[in-house]
């Protein structure tokens, strides 16, 4: 018994052993299926990265080479430049190896450097969702030397300071302290930001740049200090220069980064930003969505890393592991709910983005418009705008766009409202001569963007590039107009135009001869061109008319308001100002803005008397008044006039930081108004950057034309002075005369010598003193005192400006004229056409102007109709060249331009070193005769001179085509050499060794050709020619003397 209870308890002992082996078998096998049925998804995806790890592993070599240069390389470069090394250059010299290197055939730099994760949670911290930007991220993030962002529009360094936070250190060139903040943060590890850098860096800086290590590369030079250098320790660099020129050591020691906007990461921002205005409720969800999706994409990545975290981290028996089994169950689980609501939030991502879609032609246009105000720096360096400003404009014109039912004629009234108030926030802060460049480039652009017009008619109304070698058969044509009208004969759009004005000379003749020949219908088939071949016919026919006709085109295609030229009111742009937004007066002769700042201050309070209004005119030591009065006044919410900044050089800079730094938790009512005379040439311009963008522009230049001065002169004055004096008829009428005679004199001064002798301020203040005269005059008298008015007006209020003896009788003759009795008759003529008004009102009086004032013409101003052809020539010459220059080169070549821009400048080298003679032997010519006359020692001079010139072409040719084969490093002046070709410009290294001309470079090297075969005439024998072309010689003086 004993023996069979132990065999039994034996055996039962043996069945519990094998249940719980049974038991613990099925719950490995239990978990082994959960195991494996958690991670049969994986299989796919794991499979799928296993195949991609094997083709990845053939090509590591090539694509980290290709990352690791685009890291090093691209980053200075737009986009089609980064994509063009990357795919048409250094793929394609790797492939061309005799042992090729493997690459991946698409790589994507940006792949290789980051995932979606990281790049999802850049987006959150505020980097631009376009390609470009997270570019720029991944060469910020992983770069070895020191980033030095390029970041005129900001949206770099806002991404910065977001992602670092409170971690960064920010500092400015120059500003207290900043050195001890650099050491502080080298020493602890910290990351430090340098803004706003200028083209030049402090030399303190260098040995950091460099990273010029000492004592076995632990300790570094700051300042005059040696310091630990800790390896966690960083350096970004940032400027708002948009086209910096850094040394090339700077070049060497930093890894430059384009974070320029793009034309399209832009319109994706000002799409969201309309959206946002127009249906927050959609904007709302799709910022919400857009930060879901990103945290989804983070969460998934961190699970799955989690997920591969615990199976490589288990022990050898893992099936055992229930809890891991659980955890991985439960993170499987959590994923699969995620790609759920992935797939719902992409489903509702591309509702959402089907209804911001209708808003898409705002963002476009509204696109363009910032890139063509940002391209007017070109014309003048004061046109400095900033995309933050642009903003504000944007957003004030969707809030004032009138409300519409339905979405399609809302988004033409945003498009035509955001258009306009561009028009009129860009042109008040442009002179008057550039007002007309704008309109015209962004009616161009317009049309482009539209494709109304082509690119290559419109490129070749800009360059007009003609050869006079035509005689003109027809007596109302000049051989410049007949060689132009011979040259578009030969293109498909005008073949046929020299016979059809041969065949019909009187009508063509009744157009070339009209007065307003842009008002003129053309004769036969040629009236059914488009505008821009209109444009172009007129710019051979009547050069001189061209400013006239391209205001006409304008109008036609924009509307009248475009081209009106009415002064904007000071309230309404003081009203747009505000503490980070001063208002900036760019200065003209004889006018004073700085009175309307303090007339609107008397209506709101703000005086010199009451405290509120500190007016420093600048210079003479006036800076530290300057600084104490802004600091006051940023606290206290008063107004700071600061006159004549231009004066003060050497402060700019620390004014544009005081700026900076008073707009920073101020009082809303606190304001700055500046003023500075414009520079004499871009290279004298010293405002800086920061303190013209976020201005605003005002220039208080009188307008061009009768009809425009005429109403500005009008609107000096309004209703209640209208109504102010008792004689009411005799005061209006008088005003209004008054109003005419000033636009004469102004207008006059743009006829040069035939308008006045000398140059003259006249001003509105001339003009709003004798107004006031002539209503107290007629107060006090009984009758109209002609005499006495006609002296106060021309001796003192107008001729007080004259110094001419000439043009003192001229104003004279001018009142005389203009102030008579006569002019209460209603059959008075003003001018030619053009009688005197009847009793109307101030609105009345606009628009008589309007309907009753005759063309412009020089009869006006009492001049002859020829009188402004030569400088309505030379006006509308200079109109076109400045277009040509803004057009940028990939949109003058077209989409389908068989050239690039390097190979178009290309071909015109060939062609120039083609024709250019051999310099002339010196020795050999002058061992022809051993006299040594005047006129031989002329041709000895000429001959010499014109050798320099073609040495200097030659070798500046021969340079820019090392460049442009990639045999040598493009400098700036080989640069500049090539957009003078590609813009038909006389390199400025060619002028200063040639003559003084107008020309454009084709006409002007033909002309240089013609010299040369003077010079040869004259050097076969050295005899006087018996005809010399004194023009054409480089010193004519030399000759005659």
């Amino acid at each position: 018994l004993e023996t069979l209870t132990t065999e039994f308890e034996k055996a039962t002992a043996e069945k519990l052993g094998f249940q719980e082996e049974v038991n613990h078998t099925n719950k490995t096998i239990e978990l082994a299926n959960r195991l494996v049925k958690g991670l049969e998804s994986e299989n796919v995806r794991w499979a799928h990265s296993v195949a991609q790890y094997h083709d990845q592993e053939a090509t590591l070599c090539g694509d980290v080479l290709l990352t690791a240069a685009f890291i090093s390389y691209a980053g200075s470069f737009s986009k089609k430049y980064r994509r063009e090394l990357l795919e048409n250059l250094w793929m394609p010299f790797l492939r061309s190896q005799k042992t090729p290197i493997p690459m991946m055939g698409d790589l994507d730099p940006v792949s290789m450097l980051t995932d979606g994760a990281t790049v999802a949670q850049w987006n959150n911290e505020g980097l631009p969702g376009d390609k470009m930007s997270t570019q720029n991220a991944s060469i910020l993030i992983n770069c070895e030397r020191w980033p030095l962002l390029i970041d005129p529009q900001l949206q770099g360094i806002k991404w910065i300071k977001s992602r670092y936070g409170n971690a960064l250190k920010v500092v400015s060139q120059g500003q207290r302290g900043y050195v001890d903040v650099i050491e502080q943060a080298v020493v602890a590890g910290d990351i430090v930001l340098i803004e706003n850098l200028e083209e030049t860096i402090d030399p303190i800086t260098d040995p950091l740049l460099g990273r010029h290590t000492i004592k076995k590369g632990s300790c570094i030079k700051v300042g005059d200090k040696e310091c630990f250098f800790h390896p966690s320790f960083r350096l970004i660099l940032h400027t708002k220069l948009a086209n910096p020129h850094y040394k090339p050591e700077i070049q060497a020691q930093t890894t430059l980064i384009n974070f320029t906007v793009t034309r399209d990461g832009l319109e994706d921002q000002l799409l969201a930003q309309v959206v946002n205005q127009e249906r927050p409720d959609l904007e709302h969800l799709k910022s919400e969505l857009t930060k879901q999706q990103n945290m989804f994409k983070i969460e998934l990545k961190l699970l799955e890393d989690e997920l591969l975290t615990r199976l490589s981290a288990a022990e050898s028996n893992f099936l055992g592991d229930t809890v891991l089994v659980e955890k991985l169950e439960s993170t499987k689980h959590t994923a699969a709910e995620i790609e759920l609501k992935v797939l719902e939030a992409k489903i509702n991502e591309v509702k959402i983005n089907e209804a911001r879609e209708h808003y898409r032609p705002v963002a476009v246009r509204a696109s363009l418009l910032y890139f063509i105000m940002n391209d007017l720096n070109k014309i003048n360096p004061m046109y400095q705008f900033s995309l933050k400003a642009f903003n504000i404009v944007f957003h004030k014109a969707v809030e004032m766009a009138e409300v519409c039912e339905d979405v399609k004629s809302r988004v033409n009234t945003l498009i035509d409202c955001v258009t306009y108030s561009t028009f009129n926030y860009i042109s008040r802060g442009l002179f008057e001569r550039d007002k007309l460049t704008f309109t015209a480039q962004l009616t161009f652009q317009l049309l482009l963007m539209s494709k109304e017009i082509d690119v290559r008619e419109l490129d070749f109304l800009l360059r007009f590039n003609i050869d006079h070698n035509y005689v003109s058969p027809l007596d109302f044509l000049s051989n410049s107009a007949w060689s132009a009208i011979k040259v578009m004969s030969f293109t498909d759009e005008f073949r046929g135009l020299d016979r059809d004005i041969e065949g019909s000379p009187k009508r063509w003749k009744k157009l070339v001869e009209s007065e307003c020949p842009e008002k003129e219908k053309f004769p036969q088939e040629w009236k059914g061109k488009s505008s821009l071949q209109k444009l172009i016919i007129m710019r051979a026919l009547r050069p001189d008319r061209m400013t006239y006709a391209l205001r006409n085109f304008v109008e036609e295609k924009l509307g009248v308001k475009y081209t009106e030229g009415r002064k904007s009111e000071f309230a309404k742009s003081f009203r747009e100002s505000g503490p980070a937004f001063p208002v900036f007066f760019i200065l003209s002769p004889g006018v004073d803005p700085l009175k309307d700042v303090e007339s609107l201050g008397r209506k709101l309070g703000f005086t010199i008397d009451l405290g509120k209004l500190h007016n420093v005119s600048l210079g003479q030591g006036q800076e530290s008044v300057a600084e104490v009065a802004m600091e006051k006044a940023s606290k206290e919410g008063h107004w700071v006039i600061l006159q004549n900044i231009h004066l003060v050089a050497r402060w700019l800079g620390a004014l544009e930081k005081l700026l900076e730094r008073c707009c920073e938790n101020t009082h809303p009512d606190y304001r700055v108004f500046m003023s500075a005379e414009p520079a004499a040439s871009p290279k004298e311009h010293i405002i800086p950057q920061g303190i013209l963008e976020n201005a605003i522009k005002i220039t208080n230049e009188p307008p061009t034309g009768m009809h425009a001065n005429l109403h500005a002169a009008l609107d000096n004055f309004d209703q209640d002075i209208l109504d102010q004096c008792s004689r009411e008829q005799e005061f209006k009428t008088i005003l209004f005369s008054l109003c005419y005679f000033h636009a004469c004199v102004a207008e006059r001064r743009k006829f040069g010598p035939q308008g006045w002798n000398r140059k003259y301020p006249f001003n509105t203040g001339d003009l709003t003193i004798s107004v006031n005269v002539l209503y107290n005059y007629l107060e006090a008298n009984t009758q109209v005192p002609w005499e006495d008015l006609r002296y106060l007006f021309g001796e003192i209020m107008y001729g007080g400006h004259i110094t001419d003896d000439w043009d003192r009788r001229l104003c004279r003759t001018y009142l005389e004229e203009y102030m008579q009795p006569n002019q209460f008759d209603r059959k008075f003529a003003l001018g030619t056409g053009f009688l005197v008004p009847s009793n109307l009102d101030y609105k009345g009086y606009h628009d008589f102007i309007d309907e009753m004032l005759p063309h412009e013409s020089p009869v006006h101003y009492g001049l002859h109709p020829n009188a402004e052809i030569e400088f309505l020539t030379v006006t509308s010459d200079s109109l076109f060249h400045t277009l040509l220059e803004l057009q940028s080169p990939d949109a003058v070549m077209g989409d389908g331009a068989s050239q690039t821009l390097e190979e178009k400048v290309k071909t015109i080298l060939d062609e120039i070193l083609e024709k250019l003679p051999e310099e002339y032997n010196m020795s050999d010519i002058t061992s022809k005769t051993a006299e040594r006359s005047p006129y031989i020692l002329v041709c000895f001079q000429e001959c010499e001179r014109m050798n320099m010139l073609i040495s200097e072409i030659r070798r500046s040719l021969r340079e820019l085509d090392l460049g442009l084969k990639g045999e040598l490093a493009m400098s700036s002046e080989m640069e500049k050499l090539q957009a003078a070709l590609f813009f038909d410009n006389v390199p400025d290294t060619w002028t200063r060794l040639a003559y003084p001309s107008t020309y454009s470079l084709a006409i002007w090297y033909n002309d240089v050709m013609q010299r040369c075969k003077e010079l040869d005439s004259w050097t076969q024998d050295l005899s006087l020619p018996c005809v010399v072309w004194l023009s054409g010689l480089f010193n004519p003086q030399s000759f005659l003397t």
